[in-house]
């Protein structure tokens, strides 16, 4: 995958800097829902289990209140990501032992588990490197502003 076809998946419709979730399962479930919404995930329950039960594996939080859980599932119809922003503070396991707000749910096919699953984790993780991305990801105010933001700084890895 080239870095750019990041910035391909993204649609302002996953993008949810508002969610009501209070807990680490109702956050990954509301984001499974516009992930169902745009028809990236077919079976919602299947998918949120596949999720949940990676989530028991090892702690999702990178720390400086971001998370990135992530599922591969029969229920999810094309690999993409879904972003959300809590309006409060979650519990979740994270490597600082602090709470989150920023979620990234990566909804991964099967078939993509390998490959394209790996480079997207990859191209995220290397974003989520900077605390300047980080900072504007917390701040940001539309999911334009999202979109925006990931997609320049995937252009400035590019060059």
């Amino acid at each position: 995958m080239r870095t750019a076809e990041l910035a391909d998946m993204l649609d302002r419709r996953l993008v949810r800097l508002d969610l009501a979730s209070r807990t680490r399962p109702e956050t990954i479930r509301e984001l499974a829902g516009a992930l169902a919404e745009t028809g990236h995930v077919l079976d919602t329950e299947a998918f949120v289990q596949d999720v949940l039960a990676r989530e028991e594996m090892g702690a999702t939080g990178l720390g400086q209140g971001v998370a990135i859980p992530h599922g591969k599932s029969a229920g999810v119809a094309e690999t993409t990501l879904a972003i959300g922003r809590t309006l409060t503070p979650l519990e979740w396991p994270s490597l600082d032992d602090q709470p989150v707000q920023v979620v990234i749910l990566f909804a991964v096919r099967e078939e993509d588990a390998d490959t394209t699953h790996l480079r997207l984790l990859q191209k995220v993780a290397i974003l989520l490197a900077s605390d300047d991305f980080i900072a504007e990801l917390h701040r940001a105010e539309s999911p334009e502003a999202v979109i925006t933001l990931i997609t320049t700084r995937t252009k400035e890895l590019e060059q």
